[in-house]
């Protein structure tokens, strides 16, 4: 029996399509949203998840066959036991049934049976003698010295053959489930160090209803030796399974197969189930670390941009200064400084005169500030004290791993001859202007979303991450003659050889003028060029639809559409002509009503920007410190990072506030991001504030209102 990929709501043909388009060397994006009829209409993550469970079977019947190979090899694979293995669809059976032929070390059973008590064992399994004691003194000889040392080697193998009894595990790994307790208790003079971990000094709850957060918490501290941990039922209920399977008989020797029981639990079976549950449940808990992680992550990099307009950005500071650059309308580094605002050096009127005259000179439109250190004091200084001649629009930028880029090879490459600091004001000011494009530079995990990222599967993680980035991206298109090597690798299609393969391309030819001039780029075949074109805009192309979500391949239909409405070329974008069509006389074997409506959205409305444009925000004024907060009082902050335990705010101060899941709304709220988004802009309410633990607790709910 195979497994088979199985999606709700989705059907076997769908899937097969599915899995043939991904044996072609399509990419999710382009399956996505150019193969429409042949998918059913799949998103991105309905066929992300059809790809995944693809990969899980097949490296489980990578497993079957590794399995049966080596019971095969030792000459012990008879018929019945092939059979149940190919039947087998789950991996913890599989493993179950594999365990008895598994390569062992030298264990106390093994020592046992080169010393000849195998026989001994069997016939206690059997339990048909009145006096195992007396049977059991014919097999001390040689290797065995004693009465004693015989009936302990014999329950030894015992324990081992009941450990390795398939059914049996099934049951205990059953108890575990239903009913393991995790617990966690301090580790002696680990107090003072553990202090953030003081909730689990002394922890104990059922396993299946622990949060995954809380799981990866407990987890945490134990990795820093803070408490111990274990999970486990009750040892009275798992060793009672083993006597009900076990133990036939009373007397001696059922005393003697008893022992052997417990000691098969205890010493044999409960640390692999432990370790088996706890495996289980820290997946459980990474995948949902991860998955609150991407999805934080998405709407960071489809945050609105503010767009190509000139900017002047600032990386504040207070000793060290203002790091300050001007930037062109694509980003380009026009000029850069240091300004002295703040204590120490005060120097307001020199700072502000700079600013200014930066601000006339090079035409400036926005202003974009970090929101680290010296950041809120900036702003505001920047409000009340620079440039009243006409409007800026000023915005708080989050400069979370800004500096992890002004140091990585990427930031040297574009800027070789600037320090960290200049490098640093550029990114963030490039990430005001399209935070899509600078965020991709970094590694995800230094944005600052999510929680526990550097404590769950980093290969899982990583891959994940690098969805969403591609989602992003492809969903987003760039502009093919403006874009970086570091972006473009993301487009589908494209790996960062042939992106900068593309960039060498405009360097040395000029401006691409058109799609097709793609096929010249090295080693960009044709796979490449249909997976990667529809995702590629091209301002200014000589053929509009070169700068629009439309793809080449379509290019004819859109053409002869025109031409039956009688429209020349230079009309086919942004009229609404295609309103007129009858969409259904232009379906055939290829081309369904999806594909059409998609083409009539597009020619409407080209190249539309899904994520908007960027808005202003302040913070409440007065509010500079935790010191200045009350409770009852309202407060304006910005969503900056969601759990699924609640949302954290960015309130201009230091320190974030929690929006526990409870006071999210005046309804109950399963899924936090169902109510607020990373960037919202929010008035919520103080509830409490703890000063010395840093803590500061907020509430959307309207009836906190006084």
């Amino acid at each position: 029996m195979r497994l088979k990929v199985s999606i709700p709501n989705v059907s076997e043909n769908q899937i097969n399509k599915v899995l043939q388009l991904l044996g072609e060397g399509a990419t999710i994006p382009f399956i996505a949203r150019y193969r429409k009829e042949l998918t059913g209409g799949l998103d991105e993550l309905e066929i992300a998840e059809i790809k995944e469970q693809q990969q899980k079977i097949l490296e489980f019947e990578k497993r079957k066959a590794t399995i049966l190979s080596t019971i095969e090899e030792l000459g012990l694979l008879d018929e019945i036991l092939k059979q149940k293995i190919e039947s087998c669809v789950n991996i913890n059976e599989l493993e179950d049934m594999y365990l008895p032929y598994k390569p062992k070390r030298k264990t106390k059973a093994s020592i046992a049976k080169e010393k000849g008590l195998e026989p001994l064992a069997a016939v206690f399994m059997k339990q048909e003698i009145d006096n195992p004691r007396q049977f059991a003194e014919r097999f001390v000889k040689k290797d065995v010295q004693s009465l004693e040392e015989a009936i302990e080697g014999a329950q030894h193998i015992m324990s081992e053959w009941m450990n390795e009894r398939a059914s049996v595990r099934s049951r205990i790994r059953t108890l575990f489930e239903r009913s393991a307790t995790i617990s966690s208790s301090l580790i002696k003079g680990k107090e003072e160090e553990g202090q953030k971990y003081r909730d689990y000094f002394s922890y104990s709850a059922a396993i299946k209803r622990t949060p995954g957060h809380r799981y990866l918490a407990i987890s945490r501290a134990e990795t820093e030796g803070i408490v111990r941990v274990s999970v486990e039922p009750a040892k009275e209920e798992a060793i009672a399974i083993l006597n009900r399977y076990f133990v036939k008989s009373r007397g001696e020797v059922a005393v003697i197969v008893e022992e052997a029981a417990k000691d098969a639990y205890m010493r044999l079976m409960r640390g692999s189930m432990e370790t088996e549950i706890r495996n289980e449940y820290r997946e459980k808990a990474d995948d949902e670390a991860i998955e609150i992680f991407s999805k934080n992550l998405e709407q960071l990099l489809m945050a609105a941009p503010v767009g190509q307009k000139r900017t002047l950005a600032l990386d504040p500071g207070f000793k060290s200064g203002c790091k300050v650059v001007c930037l062109g309308e694509q980003g380009e580094l026009r000029t850069n400084t240091t300004i002295f605002p703040h204590p120490p050096q005060k120097q307001y009127k020199e700072a502000a005169a700079k600013l200014s005259q930066l601000i006339e000179s090079y035409q400036i439109d926005v202003i974009a500030v970090g929101d680290g250190t010296a950041g809120r004091e900036t702003e505001d200084w920047i409000r009340k004290s620079v440039y009243k001649k006409r409007p800026l629009e000023i915005y708080s930028v989050n400069e979370d791993g800004a500096s992890i880029y002004s140091a990585s090879a990427v930031a040297r490459e574009e800027f070789p001859d600037y320090d960290v600091t200049v490098r640093g004001a550029v990114s963030i000011g490039r990430r005001l202007m399209d935070p899509l494009s600078e965020l991709v530079k970094l590694d995800p995990k230094s944005i600052g979303v999510g929680q526990y990222q550097h404590d769950v599967n980093a290969k899982k993680l990583q891959e994940k991450l690098q969805f969403v980035v591609e989602r992003c991206v492809n969903q987003v298109g760039i502009e093919l003659n403006l874009a970086s090597s570091y972006l473009l690798q993301y487009i589908s299609g494209l790996s960062l050889n042939l992106a900068k393969n593309i960039v060498e391309y405009r360097n040395q030819h000029g401006a691409f003028k058109s799609r097709d001039e793609l096929k010249k780029v090295s080693g960009l075949g044709p796979k490449a060029f249909e997976q990667c074109a529809g995702f590629l805009r091209i301002s200014g192309a000589k053929n509009a639809l070169d700068n629009s979500a439309i793809h080449p391949e379509r290019y004819a239909l859109v053409l002869k559409m025109a031409k039956d409405q009688k429209i020349p070329a230079s009309e086919l974008i942004g009229g609404e002509w295609m309103d007129k069509i009858d969409l259904k006389q232009y379906l055939n074997q290829d081309i369904g009503l999806p594909t059409l409506e998609d083409i009539k959205k597009e020619l409407k409305k080209p190249g539309r920007d899904p994520r908007g444009k960027a808005r202003q925000f302040s913070y409440s004024d007065g509010v500079n410190s935790i010191t200045d907060l009350i409770a009852g009082m309202m407060v304006r902050g910005k969503i900056s990072n969601i759990t699924n335990f609640g949302a954290f705010v960015d309130i201009g101060i230091k320190e974030n506030g929690l929006i526990h899941v409870s006071q999210l709304a005046d309804e109950f709220v399963s899924d936090p991001m169902k109510v607020v988004s990373i960037g919202q802009a929010v008035n919520a309410r103080v509830l409490e504030v703890d000063v010395d633990r840093k803590r500061i607790a907020l509430s959307l709910k309207k009836s906190q209102e006084m």
